[in-house]
């Protein structure tokens, strides 16, 4: 199964040409899964070519204008297409006030529903086919939220030369016992996944993190990640205005990383004084701690493949 994360924009408090504001799409098979919404992302997503009527769920780290700007846009533009299933959109108390002001205010015409989840408590937030989403709270100017989304685990490798050897014919008992279930040979034999499978498999995950003063617990929360998007905003030299502003530089989100344990890790949200060839000062920063650091750009794709691929 497809899983991808496109960085929609990558710069924080203002755009620049070529960089628009915080988003990142998660495509997971048919289905998108939108993490902020910053200005430019409909630009972004029709560079693209992604075919955004099939975002399903929104989910908003806080409401600063750099991460919501381009929500009304998304929610007039889902208006010009047939629409049968809702849009979910999940952020922090008063999103809900947020997005009802601007359809009064925009007079927005919206022919589908749309449910809005308000995060008052750590914990899962959203569930979709094979995974589901946790939000925990970091620590900005704003209540502010980080997402984790972590798929179910997947049954092990099958074998078929055990399955031939206990008399399961090939077809659709296979497939069953593939999908975890038992099955019953002859009318009387029953064979449990485990007699044919090897040991089950993790799922994949996804965390992104934005606009917070450095916390110790938040790597427990992306621990293990496979792809960890997280705000490098100032390189270390401007440490003490990133605490006044409560934001992340490079060097924090490499520890960050570091103690979770992830993979690999994108930096995002850059402040507007770091030109494109200045941000080469947050990746050396960031791989001092943590290797497996790199750049997020624009209209980026990133595959995010099985642990054991």
């Amino acid at each position: 199964m497809i899983l991808e994360a496109f960085i929609l924009g990558s710069g924080g408090m203002m755009p620049l040409p070529g960089r628009a504001l915080t988003s990142v799409l998660l495509r997971r098979e048919g289905e998108l899964l939108l993490f902020d919404c910053g200005e430019g992302t409909q630009v972004s997503l029709r560079r693209l070519n992604i075919k955004w009527k099939k975002i399903s769920v929104i989910f908003i780290s806080h409401i600063h204008a750099d991460h919501v700007t381009g929500l009304p846009g998304i929610l007039m533009l889902s208006s010009q297409v047939d629409r049968d299933e809702p849009l979910y959109i999940i952020g922090p108390p008063r999103i809900r006030e947020y997005i009802e002001a601007n359809k009064k205010i925009l007079e927005m015409y919206i022919n589908y529903t749309i449910k809005v989840i308000e995060i008052h408590k750590p914990g899962i937030v959203f569930e979709g086919d094979g995974y589901r989403v946790r939000g925990f709270f970091l620590n900005h100017t704003k209540q502010c939220i980080g997402y984790s989304l972590e798929e179910d685990v997947r049954p092990g490798v099958f074998f078929p030369e055990k399955a031939i050897k206990l008399g399961i014919p090939k077809g659709p008992l296979w497939s069953q016992l593939q999908r975890g279930e038992q099955v019953v040979v002859d009318k009387q034999i029953t064979v449990k996944p485990e007699d044919v499978l090897g040991p089950a498999r993790k799922g994949r995950k996804f965390s992104f993190v934005t606009d917070t003063l450095y916390k110790t617990d938040i790597a427990e929360n992306i621990a293990h990640s496979d792809l960890f998007i997280c705000e490098g905003m100032f390189a270390e030299d401007m440490s003490e205005n990133a605490e006044d502003k409560k934001h992340l530089t490079a060097r924090q989100a490499a520890k960050i990383a570091c103690d979770g344990n992830v993979k690999k890790m994108g930096l995002i949200h850059y402040s507007p004084r770091y030109t494109f060839h200045d941000l080469k000062i947050l990746l050396e920063e960031a791989r001092e701690l943590f290797p497996e650091s790199f750049l997020t750009k624009d209209c980026q794709t990133i595959p995010i493949p099985y642990p054991d691929e």
